[in-house]
């Protein structure tokens, strides 16, 4: 559905321009946009690459471990209907702890792996509690360090490119805080309303 919506755009607006006779505008907006992204996108691998290194460094040093250590019960708690040895829990650990360095990139294969972990585990088509409960969580992104971000304020000059740290951790906490608590309740419904059938 949202291909349709950016293709319906994205045809709209050429036809707008074409009407207006603002084509040219138009590709050379294109061209610029897609230079920038280039350009952007080869500025952001250097820093991924010095994040990387530091968690390599960090998971070398067990400080990944002694996290992930910490982390489990409380993940445990979140999603108790997951064995707490299955393959599935090791890999929601390490999404979280990608995500919480800002490590985006690097979080998503292991998203997809604990979610066919979990499907696995379900054996339902339909998605389960803990494929819920861990879409929430992934999708509020709780971020100490929000590494993209960082590299994109210093590709453009920013004065201050690590003034937003303090409050992107506080709205990551908020929106963590947040979606545990809806989904919970959406939980709560759910099985009030399966108890009543």
């Amino acid at each position: 559905m949202v291909n349709y919506i950016w293709a319906i755009m994205a045809i709209g607006g050429i036809i707008y321009a074409m009407i207006n006779g603002t084509m040219d505008e138009v590709n050379k907006a294109i061209f610029k946009s897609a230079d920038d992204a280039v350009v952007l996108a080869i500025s952001l691998i250097s820093v991924m690459v010095f994040w990387l290194g530091i968690t390599k460094i960090a998971e070398a040093a067990g400080l990944l471990k002694g996290l992930v250590r910490l982390a489990k019960p409380f993940i445990a708690r979140l999603f108790p209907d997951i064995p707490k040895d299955h393959p599935a829990m090791g890999y929601i650990l390490s999404n979280l702890t990608a995500n919480f360095f800002g490590l985006g990139n690097a979080a998503t294969p292991m998203g997809i792996k604990a979610m066919e972990e979990m499907k696995k585990l379900s054996g339902s088509p339909k998605a389960s509690r803990s494929m819920i409960t861990f879409l929430a969580i992934n999708t509020s992104s709780l971020t100490l360090i929000p590494t993209t971000v960082l590299a994109v304020r210093m590709k453009y000059d920013s004065q201050s490119p690590t003034e937003i740290v303090s409050a992107t951790l506080l709205a990551s906490i908020i929106s963590f805080i947040g979606a545990i608590l809806i989904d919970r309740l959406f939980y709560e419904i759910r099985r009030r309303k399966e108890r009543h059938l």
